[in-house]
């Protein structure tokens, strides 16, 4: 069964002509499409159904003639129709007329969005974001750097300001559909007339044509250039870290703001240095005798020169925190620590008179300064 166009208006049948059409667009602002852009499918399709039934009922009802037939026979295309959506296909005839119509308030209520979800063309559009990636030494990551970036990008045409024209003398309104954008194509049919909206095919959606192109950017309204950009990049950034500077990307269209470069950092490794987050890690070599008796010794790090304390009995594999030496943490005065993990080396190539030695002071030591395994004899 058909559903009433008035009930589905949440009109009477008494309603005026300023009724409809207000309460048209309460309905169409709630279920029209781009509102459940992020919704389920099944909402989608729920939203798209009852977006359809909204128009087709307005269509009628603002119609006096298709009102009059529906009012009288249930069909807005009077005794000969079926009810419901009417329209059949196989048409006996065509014409084609300039927009207007309920697209039109679709138009006001969303600033460019069509009977059919369209966005208009005229609207406008920001431009795309353009991303670069841009590698860093370990030493530049860590102390930050300036650095000049070369990429092309759209910039809005100098000569013609992004109208494509060559001056405005050259932009008209479309003879097609009279600045609507939209044609209406009526045909007729064994079941009555079915009218369906297109978008203009001569001009685009745009309502207006350009006679004489601008030859700088051959009517685009924009053109390619190389960029040249000087980047300041802080101290602590790691791979994969982005910077985003606004408004530095391609060119928006009519009237639309810029996009933005966004800079993707790698970060070479480093010889010596290992990065987790802010910290840093890094071996450090000593001798066996060292490692006993315990020492102090100038350690290299990011910052300088600073002394180690290595206590006496380190084993080999232990990590001594060094705190405040390791990455720079970005967009803070502060540092992370560094992780300074001891390496014991083991003599080489030791005389006969060195291993008598070695034997002399393994046998001198006592059950509680060895090590913790179990030596076969």
């Amino acid at each position: 069964m058909a559903k009433d166009l008035y009930e589905t208006l949440g009109v009477n049948k008494n309603a005026s002509e300023e009724e409809i059409k207000s309460a048209y667009r309460k309905m169409a602002l709630k279920y029209h499409p781009d509102r459940y852009a992020s919704a389920s499918e099944q909402e989608k399709k729920a939203a798209e159904e009852k977006f359809k039934e909204i128009n087709h009922a307005y269509e009628v009802l603002s119609d006096k003639n298709k009102r009059a037939n529906y009012d009288q026979y249930g069909s807005e295309d009077g005794p000969q129709g079926f009810g419901g959506f009417g329209g059949g296909q196989g048409g006996f005839g065509s014409g084609f007329s300039a927009g207007g119509g309920f697209d039109d308030i679709l138009s006001s209520i969303f600033g460019g969005f069509g009977g059919s979800g369209r966005r208009n063309p005229n609207a406008p559009v920001d431009g795309d974001d353009i991303t670069l990636q841009v590698t860093l030494t370990f030493n530049e990551a860590y102390f930050g750097v300036k650095k000049t970036v070369k990429f092309y990008r759209d910039d809005e045409c100098s000569d013609c300001h992004g109208s494509g024209a060559k001056d405005p003398g050259s932009v008209k309104v479309c003879p097609y559909c009279h600045g609507s954008g939209y044609v209406t194509q009526t045909q007729r049919t064994m079941f009555g007339t079915q009218t369906v909206r297109t978008v203009c095919s001569n001009c685009g959606g745009k309502g207006r044509v350009i006679t004489d192109k601008c030859k700088t950017c051959r009517g685009s309204g924009y053109i390619r250039r190389e960029v040249s950009k000087t980047l300041d990049i802080p101290a602590g950034v790691d791979r994969g870290t982005r910077m985003t500077i606004r408004y530095e990307g391609n060119c928006g269209r009519n009237g639309g703001q810029k996009g933005n470069l966004v800079i993707v950092f790698d970060v070479q490794p480093s010889p010596v240095y290992k990065r987790i987050d802010n910290d840093l890690y890094m071996d450090q070599h000593i001798t066996f005798f060292d490692a006993a008796a315990g020492c102090e010794i100038e350690l290299d790090t990011m910052k300088g020169v600073t002394r180690l304390k290595i206590p006496e009995a380190v084993q080999n594999g232990t990590k001594i925190r060094v705190k405040g030496y390791g990455m720079k943490i970005l967009k803070r005065e502060a540092y992370g620590d560094l992780y300074v993990t001891i390496k014991v080396d083991t003599p080489r190539n030791l005389d006969r008179k060195q291993l008598k030695l070695l034997k002399e002071f393994d046998e001198s030591l006592k059950d509680s300064q060895r090590p913790r395994y179990n030596k076969s004899k």
